[in-house]
C-alpha cells in the first residue's frame, strides 16, 4: 500500500487525477454527478493502495478548495438574475438551515435509541448541523453541466442558497462543537444570535470591500505579463478569507460576496480569468472530493449502526426535513408555483462541505465524533445518488425545464467597448421584406457580422440569401433601438455575447 505523504505522491496524485477525469467523463455519459464518482475513485483506492488519514491536511485542502468555489461561483453569478430571487435565496440559506438543522435533530434523537445508540440532542445537532446546508460545488457543477434551463428563475435560486447557506451551517458547527467540548464559554442563546449577526455582518462587508478593491487594483496595475492577473486574484480570495476570519467575521460568506462583486464589474482580463477559475474550481473538486474518499474508512461505513443511521437520516433529509423547511421558507412568496416549491425542495444536494465540516468534531475531540463523520458520509452519498442523478429528471417531470441554447458563435467584447453583440435566429418574419440581408430593416450603426448556416460560418455581403435557421452575429451601436426591431420581427430568444 502506498503512502501518501511518501516519495511515490506525484506519482499517485497524477494516477488519481486522470482516473477521476476519466470518471468524470462516464458520469457525464450515464447521467451521474460527476462529483460522486470523484468521491467513488477515492474510495476505491484507499480501500487497497493508499493510506491516507490525516484530518487536518484533509481540513486544509477542503477549506482552500471551498474559497475558491466559493469564488467562482460568486463570479459566474450575474446579479441581475438573482435580483428577483433574493428574498427567497436568503430566507433559504438562512431559516431553511436552521429549521433543516433542528427538523432533522429532532429525527435522530429520537430515533437513535431504536438502533441501540445513546445519542443526546445537544450531539444530534451537531449532527444536523454539518448537514444543514446545500453544497455549493455539487448544485454549480451538476446545474451547469446540464445544459438545461429552468423555469420561475430557479437556476439562480438554487445557485444564491447553494453559495450562500453554507455560512450559516458552518456557525452552527462550530456553535454545537464548542458546546459539547465546553470552550463556547456557556454563550447563551441571546449571545449566540449576535455572534451569529456580527459574523454575516462583517463577513458581507468585508467580502464587498475586497471585490471592490480586487477590481480597483486589476483594472489599475497594467501588468505586463497578463497571465499574473490570474495569480492577483487569487491572493485577493485568500486574502478575503483570512483577513475576515481574522477581524471575527465568516471567511466563506466574504469569499461569496467578493466574487459576486468581482464578476459583476467590469474587470481587465475577464474572460482569460474567468476560463482559468473554471478549469482551477474543477480541479479544486477533483482534489477535495478525492481525498475525502481517501479519507473515509471504508469497513467503518458498513457497521450496521452506521448503516441503519446513515440510510435514516439521507432518507429523512430528502423526504421530511428539506421539503418542510423549503415550504416554510417560500410561503411568504406568492411567485413561486407549487411544483417549482417542490422542485426547490428536491434538488437540496448534500456533498463535500456536510463531509468537510463532519471533520471539525473529529479535531475537536467530540465523543463519538467518528460516528458522527460516517453517518454523514454515508448520508451525502445516498443524496448525490438520489437526488443527484435526478435533478434533470425531476425538472422535466414537473414541466419546469427548458432547453437551453448554446451560443453557435463563442465571441468576447474587450471590456471599453461600448457597442453590443447579439445572436439570432433567422424566422419567418424577418424575411417577409426580402430574401437577402440588404432587405432587412436595421437600425443605424448596426451590422450582421457573421452567418452560421449548418455549423458552417461565413461573412455576409448585402446579397446574401439568408435561410430559415440560420443564426446571425448582430453588433450595434443601438441596442435599444435592436431590441425594438427584434420584437417588430417576432424574435424573442435573444442572446446577449461578450
Amino acid at each position: 500500500m502506498f503512502d501518501i505523504t511518501g516519495e511515490n505522491v506525484v506519482f499517485v496524485g497524477a494516477l488519481l487525477l486522470f482516473v477521476a477525469v476519466m470518471a468524470g467523463k462516464v458520469a457525464y455519459r450515464f447521467g451521474a454527478p460527476a462529483l460522486l464518482l470523484f468521491l467513488g475513485v477515492g474510495m476505491l483506492f484507499g480501500l487497497d493502495f493508499i493510506s491516507f488519514r490525516s484530518v487536518d491536511l484533509t481540513q486544509f485542502v477542503g477549506m482552500i478548495a471551498l474559497c475558491i468555489i466559493l469564488f467562482t461561483g460568486g463570479m459566474d453569478t450575474s446579479f441581475q438574475e438573482i435580483r428577483p430571487v433574493l428574498g427567497p435565496g436568503v430566507a433559504l440559506a438562512t431559516a431553511g438551515v436552521l429549521l433543516t438543522a433542528m427538523i432533522l435533530a429532532g429525527f435522530v434523537w429520537l430515533v437513535a435509541p431504536w438502533i441501540g445508540l445513546d445519542i443526546p440532542f445537544p450531539m444530534a445537532l451537531l449532527l444536523a448541523s454539518t448537514m444543514s446546508s446545500t453544497d455549493s460545488a455539487s448544485v454549480f457543477s451538476i446545474l451547469r453541466s446540464k445544459k438545461q434551463g429552468l423555469k420561475q428563475h430557479l437556476r439562480p435560486l438554487l445557485e444564491l442558497e447553494s453559495g450562500s447557506n453554507d455560512p450559516m451551517a458552518y456557525m452552527l458547527t462550530i456553535l454545537m462543537v464548542g458546546l459539547l467540548t465546553n470552550t463556547s464559554g456557556h454563550a447563551g442563546l441571546g449571545m449566540s444570535v449576535l455572534y451569529f449577526v456580527v459574523q454575516m455582518t462583517v463577513g458581507a462587508l468585508s467580502g464587498y470591500l475586497v471585490g471592490r478593491l480586487a477590481v480597483w487594483t486589476i483594472n489599475k496595475i497594467n501588468l505586463v505579463n497578463h497571465s499574473l492577473y490570474s495569480v492577483l486574484l487569487l491572493a485577493f480570495i485568500f486574502f478575503a478569507f483570512s483577513f475576515t476570519d481574522l477581524v471575527k467575521g465568516n471567511g466563506y460568506l466574504a469569499v461569496y460576496i467578493a466574487g459576486l462583486v468581482v464578476g459583476n464589474r467590469k474587470l481587465t482580463q475577464k474572460r482569460p480569468l474567468t476560463v482559468f477559475f473554471d478549469g482551477f474550481t474543477w480541479l479544486m473538486q477533483i482534489v477535495m472530493f478525492l481525498m475525502l474518499g481517501l479519507f473515509v474508512n471504508s469497513d467503518e461505513l458498513l457497521q450496521p449502526e452506521v448503516l441503519i443511521l446513515g440510510c435514516a437520516v439521507g432518507g429523512f433529509l430528502i423526504l421530511v426535513a428539506r421539503p418542510v423547511a423549503v415550504l416554510a421558507c417560500l410561503a411568504p412568496f406568492r411567485n413561486f408555483t407549487a411544483r417549482a416549491r417542490l422542485y426547490v425542495s428536491w434538488v437540496g444536494l448534500r456533498g463535500a462541505v456536510p463531509i468537510l465540516f463532519a471533520l471539525y468534531p473529529i479535531m475537536h475531540g467530540v465523543e463519538h465524533a467518528e460516528l458522527l463523520f460516517n453517518v454523514v458520509f454515508l448520508s451525502t452519498i445516498i443524496s448525490l445518488v438520489v437526488q443527484g442523478t435526478t435533478v434533470s429528471g425531476m425538472a422535466n417531470l414537473l414541466g419546469l425545464a427548458y432547453e437551453e441554447r448554446e451560443s453557435a458563435f463563442n465571441v468576447a467584447m474587450h471590456e471599453n467597448m461600448k457597442s453590443a453583440l447579439t445572436e439570432v435566429e433567422v424566422n419567418g418574419s424577418m424575411l417577409e421584406s426580402g430574401q437577402t440581408l440588404k432587405e432587412i430593416t436595421l437600425p443605424e450603426n448596426t451590422l450582421v457580422m457573421m452567418v452560421c448556416r449548418d455549423g458552417e460560418y461565413f461573412v455576409p455581403q448585402g446579397k446574401t440569401e439568408l435561410k430559415l435557421g440560420d443564426k446571425l452575429l448582430v453588433i450595434t451601436d443601438r441596442s435599444e433601438e435592436l431590441e425594438t426591431t427584434y420584437k417588430d420581427m417576432g424574435i424573442d430568444d435573444v442572446m446577449k455575447l461578450g
